[in-house]
């Protein structure tokens, strides 16, 4: 019987020929990460363990960025607990505030940590974003995150796959987010459950490397194990042009076997906007263009990166945020906020009337930087929904792409951004 690209990946970190669905493997990992939230957790239960020392200090990540800069004294104290083990332990890869750092998911291709055919865990749902690389990743607890420090292995249900085969190419102002949203629309938040979704067919060269790491991060909202890509031409150029180690690359085998194919077709999608409070609640943006919102946001690991401020900018230059709107641009990492102040784009916000914060999770967690008070309204770029995620419980959250949230951040109404 044949294996799925991610199959093989678990194989051969466990150190077997084949693995089928459902088995129980131990596997060897490759890096271990952990935030300003999870980490301190996990490093509580490691010091249980009387661990002399982690497994290889190159091989964890510890970014603070989900509170930070810090908001608060515990948000202090978090941080200063994984900056003091980051030293203790002499971990390379620990990423100070304004040193370089940024959202977690974004940093870590970003410095080349990750490489295809690894395997990865976090401590953070949204660790699947790696499978762009053609990497299995995927989130897990803390106490799971503490053992593989120690001892740099950690166990795996295999998951079953489903292959999502796309064909086609995207329209204008429609990208990766439009997609993810649409294909959570189709299975629901649980179609996907501990499966990997295995992403291939002519489609795929047709999507940017950011695209694929934004539909690799909401895989978890289908409740998948983890999102994967097939790493061809373009991934292997942005391997190599962040310095990332020699891939692996894996393929599915002809006769492997999925629970289901899902086809898309990719030039018949639109901008797409999931509704309060689900990721699955998503619709067509003419059936939501007119809300009326109070706040947008662009950014988070799901859709702060260069391209996406790119979307926004061209935009929103020359035009003004009403002052009925707050609009709050992230980018994802120091090097993307300076890449895009060079390109001009942090002008072009800040003259639209928008703010600009340094890198950070800030209000997509409900965080900091943009809580929403009762009755207010978001849309936003980020990867959640659910009832008081972004702040009070009577609050609204809508998901969109950078498109569609600038568009709608200058009219202040849910806006399909052809029109802009």
């Amino acid at each position: 019987m044949g294996m799925t690209m991610s199959q093989k990946i678990l194989a051969a970190h466990a150190g077997k020929t084949e693995v089928h669905a459902g088995e129980l493997v131990m596997a060897n990992l490759d890096l271990v990460l952990g935030n300003d939230i999870t980490a301190p957790i996990a490093i509580a239960e490691f010091e249980k363990f009387g661990a002399a020392d982690v497994f290889n200090t190159e091989k964890i990540a510890l970014v603070p960025d989900h509170f930070t800069p810090n908001k608060d004294i515990k948000a202090a104290m978090q941080c200063a607990c994984i900056r003091s083990f980051a030293k203790a332990h002499g971990i390379t890869n620990y990423f100070e505030v304004g040193h370089d750092c940024g959202v977690e998911h974004a940093l870590l291709p970003e410095r080349g940590l990750v490489t295809a055919g690894d395997l990865v865990i976090g401590a953070d749902s949204h660790t699947c974003t790696y499978g762009a690389l053609g990497a299995f990743s995927t989130g897990i607890g803390s106490t799971d995150m503490a053992c593989g420090m120690a001892t740099g292995k950690t166990w795996f249900k295999v998951p079953e796959a489903i292959k999502v085969e796309l064909t086609g190419r995207l329209p204008p102002y429609v990208s990766g987010k439009d997609l993810i949203l649409h294909l959570i629309g189709m299975i629901g938040v649980d179609g996907a459950r501990y499966m990997s979704l295995e992403f291939c067919g002519p489609g795929v060269a047709e999507l940017t490397m950011d695209d694929r790491f934004t539909i690799a991060n909401m895989a978890i909202e289908a409740g998948a194990k983890n999102g994967i890509f097939p790493c061809d031409q373009p991934c292997r150029d942005y391997l190599r042009d962040h310095n990332a180690k020699t891939p692996t690359v894996y393929q599915p085998d002809p006769d492997a076997v999925y629970a289901r194919t899902i086809e898309i077709c990719l030039s018949d999608l639109e901008p797409t906007v999931a509704f309060p409070h689900l990721p699955e609640n998503a619709r067509p943006i003419s059936d939501a263009e007119g809300i009326k919102i109070d706040q947008a946001v662009i950014g988070s690991c799901t859709n702060g990166r260069i391209s996406d401020l790119k979307v926004a900018a061209e935009i929103m230059r020359g035009r003004k945020v009403p002052d009925s709107v707050r609009c709050i641009v992230i980018p994802a990492t120091q090097r993307i906020w300076l890449e895009a102040m060079e390109r001009g784009y942090l002008k072009i916000f800040a003259e639209a009337g928008c703010v600009v914060s340094a890198p950070t999770c800030g209000p997509c967690l409900g965080g900091h930087m943009g809580i929403l008070a009762k009755d207010e309204r978001a849309i936003a770029t980020t990867n959640r929904n659910f009832v008081g995620r972004m702040g009070h419980v009577e609050s609204e959250v809508y998901l969109a792409s950078p498109a569609v949230a600038a568009a709608s951040a200058i009219t202040g109404r849910i806006t399909d951004p052809r029109r802009i």
